[in-house]
């Protein structure tokens, strides 16, 4: 008797199953990558602007750390690739603001460079932090590297728009280096603990 005759009767070939359980796979990575692009507007929503910057300060790239952390870095670059369609063709999902604008306008202005950055930087949390041991250390070396890349684009940006590397320094670093350190601590307690209880039920 062949293997073809050995199978159950009115069961499905194992290469017909994967093929209908593919568009489930697809639907379920894409609701993924459109709710983690929301959770990092909703992040966005906590800002508080600052009377000497142009730029506020904000939990978006807490978000944006956790994005990559979690999804990796494939699925966190779409989802912040995703996001920033999501800001471009005007949707609410930036930090609020009636100075910096909306939109293309915002992708412009000061703190365009740190916006342009994120698909990038949810791929280098992402990209490290798969490739190792997915302790806490770790998931806070992947952060601060992501970090490293968000700043080198949002302050250059800065020193083209200012025309000056000081300027640049003043208005997107000085005043959020301490709760840069507490965001990245955050993203990579949240991570640890993710995969820790992952780990568990496996």
């Amino acid at each position: 008797m062949s293997q073809a005759d050995s199978q159950v009767v009115g069961q499905p070939h194992p290469a017909v199953t994967r093929e209908q359980d593919r568009p489930r796979e697809y639907s379920k990575q894409a609701a993924i990558v459109i709710g983690a692009s929301l959770f990092v507007a909703l992040c966005a929503r906590v800002s508080v602007p600052l009377p000497f910057t142009p730029v506020p300060l904000t939990l978006q790239n807490f978000g944006v750390l956790v994005v990559g952390l979690l999804l990796g870095s494939r699925r966190g670059f779409a989802a912040l690739a995703l996001y920033l369609v999501e800001g471009a063709v005007g949707l609410p999902v930036f930090s609020p603001s009636l100075v910096l604008g909306m939109g293309i306008a915002r992708i412009l202005g000061p703190t365009g460079g740190f916006l342009l950055a994120y698909p990038l930087v949810a791929f280098v949390a992402g990209y490290i932090y798969e490739h190792t041991s997915r302790r806490f250390g770790w998931a806070a070396l992947s952060s601060v590297a992501a970090e490293l890349v968000l700043f080198a684009s949002g302050l250059g940006w800065l020193a083209v728009l200012t025309h000056s590397i000081s300027l640049a320094l003043k208005f997107g670093l000085y005043w959020f280096v301490f709760a840069e350190v507490i965001k990245v601590l955050m993203a990579a307690g949240v991570a640890a603990r993710w995969h820790q209880y992952r780990s568990s039920q496996q």
